[in-house]
């Protein structure tokens, strides 16, 4: 982290030397993010810098970083937040270690029934008011973005949740997450995106929970024999900007950026379920894993297994928050 606050004071200086004046400079956003190119969020990342630059007819310049080629994961968050880079997109979960335990909402299982009503929550009001708590910490929120449903992979075959038991699986940092494996019988293994090939690699998860386009683009199908489409939980991304360099924008700057980032947000939509279905398509097609599909009795038994997620992650998440999600979405909560 003192290599974060290095370049943190560095960029304070320069901006104190250049002022603020963006009427006769390029203005740079760096956007740092930790997939590739080709996923659905680095493809997202790339339409929004080209509308970006059309719309402000080239007074802002997006820099587009994938593969953690700035920072890691656990380093992102405060990189932002010192204003070394400018636009991040991390998923949900990961600004629980920022304080807010809301986002977590997003990582219970079973909580949306299908993308429409998901995206009533993402891209309604209540999506825009957590984003917009995020104030509180020098981020500006700008949107959601779609990855997907995940599905449970391991090398041997998952077709019930007593199938989980004894498993340690990788996922991201969110106690939502740890405690669904736990209830499933499994352990969690809290590892970084940018580990989680070794950790299958060298043995030290069994399995892992993704989306196909993410399972794919980490070529999975060579380390994980089995992936069960149990469209559990959803993984998604809120696209953040460090507060202060937005407030200093021109009016007028950020209209047009926020005009290409609701444009965008279409864009990742529909891309991430386009992805989502080739990948899947080459995963079966590959040989390497084989892809099963839960009959309607296993997935009432998965349901009812991960219930009581909800009530037991609802102190953490916020009592207020989860019942107006699930209000939104249709679902019941005692």
């Amino acid at each position: 982290m003192l290599r974060i606050r290095h370049y943190a004071l560095i960029f304070m200086a320069l901006a104190m030397i250049t002022g603020s004046n963006y009427a006769q400079t390029t203005i740079v956003i760096k956007f740092s993010h930790v997939v590739a190119n080709d996923s659905p969020k680095g493809l997202a990342a790339i339409h929004f810098k080209e509308l970006a630059e059309k719309m402000t007819k080239g007074r802002v310049r997006v820099d587009v970083y994938p593969n953690s080629k700035l920072y890691k994961d656990n380093e992102e968050l405060e990189a932002l937040q010192l204003g070394v880079v400018q636009m991040l997109a991390p998923s949900l979960s990961k600004l629980s270690a920022l304080g807010f335990h809301e986002f977590e909402v997003f990582d219970l299982p079973y909580l949306f029934p299908n993308k429409e009503a998901l995206h009533r929550v993402t891209q309604g009001p209540i999506g825009r008011d957590l984003l917009s708590r995020l104030e509180t910490k020098n981020i500006v929120g700008l949107g959601i973005w779609d990855n997907g449903f995940k599905s449970m992979s391991a090398n041997k075959p998952i077709h019930t949740p007593d199938d989980m038991r004894g498993l340690k699986m990788r996922i991201q940092p969110s106690k939502v997450i740890a405690t669904q494996m736990r209830d499933l019988g499994a352990t969690p293994l809290t590892l970084s995106f940018t580990y989680a090939i070794d950790s299958l690699r060298f043995g030290l998860a069994d399995g892992t929970e993704n989306p196909p386009s993410n399972f794919y683009m980490m070529q999975f199908i060579d380390l994980q024999k089995y992936l069960t489409l149990t469209n559990h939980g959803y993984l998604g991304y809120a696209v953040i900007v460090n507060k202060k360099f937005w407030e200093d924008l021109p009016a007028e700057i950020r209209v047009q950026l926020s005009s290409a980032m609701n444009e965008t947000t279409k864009f990742a939509n529909a891309m991430a379920q386009q992805q989502n279905e080739l990948d899947l398509a080459a995963i079966r097609s590959s040989g390497k894993t084989t892809v099963y599909e839960l009959t309607e009795a296993e997935r009432i038994q998965w349901r009812k297994a991960l219930l009581p997620v909800q009530q037991q992650m609802e102190t953490r998440i916020g009592k207020e928050t989860l019942n107006a999600v699930t209000q939104e979405v249709g679902n019941s909560h005692e």
